[in-house]
């Protein structure tokens, strides 16, 4: 028997672009390897059936994990890469790629831009960077208010999906934030930032060779609740030129600041009256819908093309087509224990619908949002244009209810 082709992946959700990329690895012929410390994964093997073995381990622990892939090279595995769909686990995944493969990402890269303190100074030169200052723990926020203005945001360097990433519009609400935030991580530097006004976008890019691919350019719908969480968003087809020009060099500035040869990357940011400015940099594609929003505009499987650049082959971004994509996703305004969920039928037939997605079971803990985490459903629809794409997205949400009871606990 020859030794089996394999692909391990360090850590995954059960749905979005992270299950997806070990869906594409099967399709692709691979045998695909899960290494989780996800108990409940465990729990749950028979969800699981595009993965081939999965194996209980701290996804934390590089030598742990060293070790289970040296014996599953004596069981005649085949390691072709070892990737990671996660925030969590990119770098020890890349880092264990250049342990046991040919790695065709770079590490170094990946440990900056997982940390939003490293990123702001690595960038602090550049235009697109906001004003900023660290704050090191225990240390006064008094220099500050010299040198800021308000509104600022406070953010931790390592919070990911928008969970500690807090609006201060005076000095008394940043006192209140910068407390709340050292009694939740103290020892742990906090950014304070300038607050940019303008319109959100996200790109998500394939660098190959040096060569940059644009995979897609999306306008994002915010609401500012407790913390700032995306809702909505809208593929661009055709983005406006001046727009596109912006990024590209944007793109271009930080790529080669980088020295990134072969990556995979998504950028946020806000477009302003002083050019782009950048929210963050994150070493993978978008988690949630972003791979199926793409497959809905362009035809094209991010993922599948991701892991091709990972396998040391040539991706391709080329639009089998064009159509006008709306991602809407849903919260709740109360807390509640989830006793059913309606309307998810009628979403499903609403007119340009194209997948409805809905993450809680019943008796799930339910909980107006306080990160990225807590959106709880989501409507990817498409249009005629934009606008009628979010009418046909935001029409189907509106159908589905989740029927909360009182959570006594």
């Amino acid at each position: 028997m020859g030794r089996l082709k394999t692909i391990i992946f360090i850590g995954t959700n059960k749905s979005g672009s992270s299950r997806e990329a070990i869906k594409a690895a099967e399709q692709l012929g691979y045998f695909t390897v899960l290494f989780t410390k996800n108990e409940r994964q465990i729990q749950q093997r028979e969800e699981y059936n595009d993965v081939h073995e999965m194996i209980y381990v701290d996804t934390g622990n590089f030598s742990e994990m060293k070790s289970v892939i040296n014996k599953l090279k004596q069981k005649g595995h085949d390691i072709k890469t070892i990737v990671s769909f996660l925030d969590s686990t990119v770098r020890i995944a890349s880092l264990l790629c250049e342990e046991f493969c040919q790695n065709c990402t770079s590490s170094k890269a990946i440990q900056i831009m997982e940390n939003k303190e490293e990123t702001r100074s690595f960038l602090k030169e550049k235009s697109y960077t906001p004003k900023f200052f660290i704050i090191k723990p225990g240390e006064s926020i008094d220099t500050i208010n010299e040198k800021m203005n308000y509104p600022l945001i406070v953010k931790f360097p390592k919070s990911t999906g928008s969970k500690d990433v807090i609006y201060a519009a005076n000095k008394s609400e940043l006192n209140k934030h910068t407390v709340s935030l050292q009694e939740k991580n103290p020892g742990e530097p906090m950014i304070v930032e300038e607050y940019v006004e303008g319109k959100q976008y996200l790109v998500e890019a394939i660098v190959h060779n040096n060569k940059i691919m644009i995979a897609g350019i999306i306008e994002q719908d915010i609401i500012r609740g407790r913390r700032f969480i995306i809702t909505g968003y809208g593929v661009l087809v055709e983005p406006p030129v001046h727009l596109k020009n912006r990024i590209e060099k944007l793109l271009d500035s930080v790529v080669s600041k980088f020295n990134i040869k072969n990556g995979v990357l998504h950028l946020e940011f806000r477009n302003t009256s002083k050019g782009l400015k950048l929210i963050e940099i994150n070493p993978r594609i978008s988690g949630g819908a972003m791979n199926s929003m793409l497959k809905a505009a362009f035809g094209y499987n991010l993922v599948e093309e991701t892991l091709k650049l990972f396998l040391g082959e040539t991706p391709s971004l080329e639009r089998k087509e064009k159509n006008h994509v709306y991602t809407q996703y849903l919260i709740v305004t109360k807390k509640g224990i989830l006793e059913k969920v309606t309307g998810r039928n009628r979403a499903q037939k609403s007119e340009g619908v194209v997948e409805v997605y809905i993450k809680p079971r019943k008796g799930a803990r339910l909980t107006p949002p306080l990160s990225l985490g807590h959106r709880y459903a989501y409507v990817i629809a498409k249009g005629k244009s934009i606008d009628e794409a979010k009418r046909h997205a935001k029409n189907a949400a509106n159908e589905i209810t989740f029927h909360l009871k009182e959570d006594t606990n």
